[in-house]
């Protein structure tokens, strides 16, 4: 069974350019395919980042989730190391 599946895309000539300059000229990845990987995955980290941080803010500014972490300020102090 393939690990890998082969896909077409239609991309803009700058972005091809970019690719292949980014394995021919700046060693980035082994392949042009390695590239666009690092990008894809670059990409989810970043939108990861951006949901995660959103929810934290979310809870921060929660007031039910603020008395909770208020009732529980002296347990972590307790507990959790300096």
């Amino acid at each position: 069974m393939p690990t890998r599946t082969k896909r077409t895309y239609n991309l803009a000539p700058a972005t091809l350019r970019r690719v292949r300059e980014m394995v021919e000229e700046y060693g980035v990845a082994q392949s042009q395919d390695a590239v666009i990987e690092l990008a894809v995955d670059e990409l989810e980290r970043r939108l990861r980042e951006q949901r995660e941080a959103s929810a934290w803010e979310a809870a921060a500014n929660d007031p039910e989730l603020r008395e909770l972490g208020e009732a529980y300020r002296s347990a972590d102090r307790e507990t959790w190391p300096a």
